[in-house]
């Protein structure tokens, strides 16, 4: 029997130590030190490498040898394909589709494609596989958990891609920890490393988040990787978005955007027409932003409802805005504009169940909760794009011009910017209404309704 011995690592860092400890002394985290067994013989090396010492002149460029899918908004997010040699992780809740979208480029690529499933078995693969295509191609399917079973059945096939789902389930004979743990999340990780830059097949895997929203496992598996991605929306929804959060090898800027629906994703090609609901009447409480997530801009629509607080303290509920932002601009409505919210319920929806960070949307949010609050409609070919300070003035935002140039292709007449915006985008389809602070915005959207 191989002689092992007992460690304590902590599940977010990695970090070992003799004994347990309640906090991690590197990262800081409480209650995350895990006790492991460790094989004390030292562990073979499972990936041979060559190691030759190569001038940078004389290596080859892969920029040109990225593969592509079929899937144009997976392509995108990865910088314009996927690279050979690299390590991907996707991360996402339970049921967002993280699966559904590997298996869905898997089986319609053009590439040999070896899928390893720890998690359903083969039948169900191919059930699954059957109701989102109509034609699978060359994918080859594989369900199991040992490391070592995978690695040789790679070596046999030889596939241009592998797909693992999920790390969470593998494990290597090397250690006696059971699937999940730190030690086999983060062992199993650097093997299929080593395996992707030794012979440049590019490895995808799935990685499982925790209740706190991060991936599960220690943190240093999205610094071993060359590229983390995250699916993210509203399951209750039908879109959903994937995310890029780091990409050694494009720009982490560039978002996809799918609907879902039985037949697996489908690619949004123009998101902002389904993000804005086309409304004959204008209704009170709503706005439209033109917000820019990634490289690409969208109009989105912002609801907004005020109404009188039917309890002791007023409730402020957000739906993919964040609230502490919220209350911020409450706050500055209140102090900085005049408006007497403070004593009212004020809820605010983004519509198609996604969230948004950019700032440029805090005018939109504003003008909804004030159409909300006098119940006065805003006209339907308005549109908003600045940021909102402190002191209750406009701030310009990034890329003006790629924003307006959306709102007019969507046939917007007016859009409500600040005064500091640098426009370089000259046109006579669209008015923009260069405003200083809230109150100029409430007598400019409002004037014409009193």
């Amino acid at each position: 029997m191989i002689p092992t011995q007992k460690i304590y690592s902590c599940k977010i860092c990695g970090a070992k130590y003799p004994k347990w400890l309640g906090q991690c002394i590197k990262c800081g985290s409480w209650n995350s030190i895990e006790e492991e067994f460790v094989k004390k013989n030292p562990k073979k090396d499972l990936i041979k490498s060559d190691g030759v010492v190569k001038k940078i002149t004389e290596i080859e460029s892969l920029e040109n040898k990225r593969i592509r899918f079929n899937d144009n908004e997976f392509n995108r997010v990865l910088g314009s394909g996927l690279v050979r040699g690299s390590v991907v992780l996707i991360s996402g809740e339970p049921g967002i589709g993280k699966s559904t979208i590997l298996l869905q480029n898997s089986i319609n690529s053009p590439e040999n494609v070896l899928y390893v499933s720890g998690e359903e078995s083969a039948e169900q693969l191919k059930l699954r596989a059957e109701r989102i295509s109509e034609n699978p191609k060359n994918c080859y399917v594989l369900t199991e958990t040992n490391l070592e079973i995978i690695l040789k059945n790679i070596n046999k096939i030889k596939p241009s891609i592998v797909v693992l789902d999920s790390i969470q389930t593998v494990q290597t004979d090397l250690f006696d920890n059971s699937p999940g743990s730190t030690t086999q999340i983060k062992e199993c990780a650097s093997i299929l490393i080593k395996l992707a830059k030794s012979t440049g097949i590019p490895v995808l895997i799935v990685g499982h988040i925790t209740k706190d929203g991060n991936i599960a496992g220690p943190k240093m598996l999205e610094h071993m990787v060359d590229t983390v991605l995250h699916f993210e929306g509203d399951k209750q929804h039908q879109f959903r978005i994937l995310r890029s959060k780091k990409n050694r090898f494009g720009s982490t800027n560039e978002i996809g955007i799918y609907q879902m629906n039985e037949k697996g994703l489908q690619i949004v090609a123009n998101p902002s027409e389904l993000f804005v609901s086309k409304k004959e009447n204008s209704e009170s409480g709503s706005a439209i932003a033109v917000t820019l997530d990634g490289d690409r801009s969208i109009m989105i629509e912002v609801q907004a409802l005020v109404s009188s607080a039917v309890y002791g303290t007023p409730q402020r509920i957000s739906n993919g805005f964040n609230s502490k932002r919220l209350n911020m601009l409450l706050a500055i409505l209140e102090k900085k504009a005049g408006f007497k919210i403070g004593v009212k319920d004020v809820f605010i929806n983004i519509t198609g169940g996604i969230k948004i960070e950019d700032t440029a949307i805090d005018l939109a949010v504003v003008a909804a909760i004030l159409s909300s609050n006098i119940n006065i409609a805003i006209n339907n070919d308005t549109c908003f794009c600045a940021e909102v300070d402190l002191s209750g003035e406009l701030r310009s935002v990034s890329n003006i011009d790629k924003r307006i140039s959306e709102a007019e292709r969507l046939g917007y007449k007016k859009i409500i910017i600040s005064n500091n915006s640098k426009i370089g985008y000259i046109t006579d389809s669209i008015q923009t209404h260069r405003l200083k602070n809230l109150s100029q915005v409430a007598k400019e959207v409002f004037r014409e309704k009193d």
